[in-house]
């Protein structure tokens, strides 16, 4: 049974003067939001209107004692919760910093944070309690004794290599960048930024019992699920029909439905290719429509006002664009377009989908612009190699991509031919990160920076290597998941196995731990393996000299093109690992070179 759902900003979920409690229950998962997800709800808070909408959170409350304070059973929101919270102990911190530079209402506001993180009538009590696995809450405690929201406690072991330690570090960064003046802080911005996380909004239901809360997930599943945004063009879509030429919305129906057959059932992709359509041809679009640039705000407005505005003609226009983007995502093969296969299945598999937008236009216009295939494969298998440096270096942030894919179409609009080429190039060039940015990265701890980008390196320079006859498939997929996976040669994990202890540190434990946290997820430490589950925690000879049932080679003797100096080394150790990284960085800075190449 349901007990109630309300509408609430941020700042009553968190009242300071409530005694309410929020507990995330032993059974979750741990804390597994990352990097992608800090930086999308800090964008979304910060670049929309006050009163952004986080969704909803499940409650179970069974509090029974009205003198004590209320606890909640938090089934359903953890991770945005406690990424708020941690968001909330990072302005506290920055606030902190500069206390003796506020006036009394600036010092009350900065106050105020810590009582939404902790009660008021009893300090000690932290508002959200996250589940203990993985030292989650120990860590949690930790970073608000860092932040000064409670007593300073010592953080357990590899506590700052965990999630919650930098998803703090992640927003105290961003949030110092945006405020600071010199040695001064500029307080109207983090009133600003406090304002929007304060006032972001959540529906918050609160139920009986876990039988309760299962029944309200598989009815929101099922049925209940709010409209999204395609949903909502696709009615405006078939309600202006109905009122201005009722006899062929069938028709119009039709046309919608082989949209989404274009498309696909990804909500998410759905709703990235209308932004995109609208910000490719925009300077086409724009007469029917006041709004510059489609974002996820105002996507709904811009349909809106483009359904009312020639609805027959512009809804053609949204079809032929969706048959194009069909290629894009590789849903569909034509013969005009088998040259960009290849580029284009890696310009997914790099996360490079922002710049989808750019090669809808280049498609589109191709004969406009006087574009060869030669020249259209040379753009993307560019914006391959500006995002591997992009996605590894943050440069230029995600939020400016929207921005800068329209200047680059605005820009060679009136170009043609290698004009074209090699104006996008230039223009990505100058606002991607420097080569000495790029090399940092990819000689530190890139895995742990970025497993996706690791994994796609690690491919491209195996592939580089392998010829026609030892061609091998290195992103085919089995039940969702990678046959070929990356394998760390100094294995992960608390517990290093005793031969790797001897071997990298001369039984030294906690020499062994510094060295697998500083060089464990290293380029010269990685390689990729379709035999990881037999691989494991093995010793390094197991590791290198394994062979199947068949006496073939399954261990670092496989004959894989990354596998060559592994297969040959008699030891493993720190040294081993830097060499096998300067080569391996050296490769990647090449392969991955936007430097004057094909101009």
């Amino acid at each position: 049974m349901i007990n109630s759902v309300n509408y609430y900003a941020i700042s009553q979920i968190f009242d300071t003067e409530s005694d309410w409690l929020y507990e995330v229950p032993k059974y979750q998962r741990e804390y597994t939001w990352g990097k992608s997800h800090w930086e999308s709800l800090y964008d979304d808070l910060v670049d929309n209107e006050t009163g952004y909408f986080l969704g909803s959170i499940i409650c179970i409350n069974q509090s029974e004692d009205t003198f004590q304070a209320q606890k909640l059973e938090l089934v359903d929101g953890q991770q945005r919760l406690i990424t708020l919270t941690l968001l909330f102990a990072a302005i506290y911190t920055e606030l902190s910093r500069y206390q003796s530079q506020f006036n009394d209402e600036q010092r009350a506001e900065s106050i105020n944070i810590k009582w939404r993180l902790v009660l008021k009538k009893k300090t000690d009590t932290v508002r959200l309690i996250p589940q203990i696995q993985n030292q989650n809450f120990d860590d949690f405690l930790a970073v608000l004794g860092s932040a000064g929201v409670i007593a300073e406690c010592k953080p357990p072991r590899f506590a700052p290599n965990r999630r919650i330690f930098k998803a703090y570090r992640y927003f105290l960064d961003r949030i110092s960048k945006s405020t600071r003046v010199g040695e001064q802080v500029d307080f109207e911005k983090v009133e600003d930024i406090l304002a929007k996380v304060n006032n972001a909004c959540v529906v918050k239901i609160e139920v009986s019992s876990h039988a309760d809360a299962y029944t309200l997930f598989e009815s929101l599943n099922d049925r209940g699920m709010p409209l999204n945004a395609v949903d909502l063009i696709k009615n405006k879509l078939l309600a202006k029909a109905d009122a201005t030429d009722p006899t062929n919305v069938g028709l119009y129906f039709e046309k919608w439905l082989k949209l989404l057959d274009y498309l696909g059932d990804d909500n998410s992709t759905q709703e990235r290719f209308f932004r995109h359509f609208f910000n490719a041809f925009q300077t086409e679009l724009s007469t029917s429509v006041r709004e510059k640039f489609a974002t996820r705000s105002n996507l709904i407005r811009i349909y809106e006002q483009l359904l009312a505005n020639d609805m027959s003609r512009n809804l053609d226009l949204i079809l032929d664009a969706g048959s194009l983007y069909s290629h894009i995502l590789s849903r569909a093969e034509n013969e005009d377009f088998q040259y960009l296969i290849d580029p284009l299945k890696n310009l997914e598999r790099i996360q490079g989908s922002p710049s989808h937008v750019l090669v809808l236009y280049l498609m589109a216009r191709k004969q406009d612009l006087n574009l060869t295939n030669s020249d259209l494969s040379s753009v993307v298998d560019f914006l391959v190699r500006f995002f591997v440096r992009r996605n590894l270096t943050d440069t230029p942030s995600t939020r400016d991509l929207t921005r800068l894919f329209s200047d680059v179409i605005e820009s060679i609009q009136k170009q043609s031919s290698t004009q074209v080429v090699n104006s996008i190039k230039s223009k990505l060039r100058d606002i991607s990160a420097s080569d000495e940015i790029f090399r940092t990265k990819l000689v530190g701890p890139i895995y742990d920076e970025n497993a996706g980008v690791t994994r796609f390196i690690l491919c491209a320079l195996a592939h580089k290597e392998m010829t026609k006859e030892t061609q091998l498939d290195l992103w085919k997929t089995e039940k969702g998941k990678f046959v070929w996976t990356v394998e760390h040669i100094f294995p992960q994990g608390e517990n290093i196995p005793e031969s790797w202890v001897d071997m990298v540190a001369d039984g030294d434990v906690e020499e062994a731990a510094s060295i697998q946290s500083e060089h464990g997820h290293t380029l010269g430490n990685l390689t990729m393996s379709g035999f990881n589950v037999n691989l494991g925690n093995k010793s390094f000879e197991e590791k290198r000299d394994l062979k199947d049932s068949e006496g073939r080679p399954v261990g670092f003797k496989n004959t894989f093109p990354l596998n060559v100096d592994v297969a040959s080394a008699q030891t493993w150790n720190v040294a081993s690992i830097q060499e096998r990284t300067t080569r391996l960085v050296d490769e990647a800075m090449r392969r991955f070179s936007i430097a004057t190449v094909d101009e």
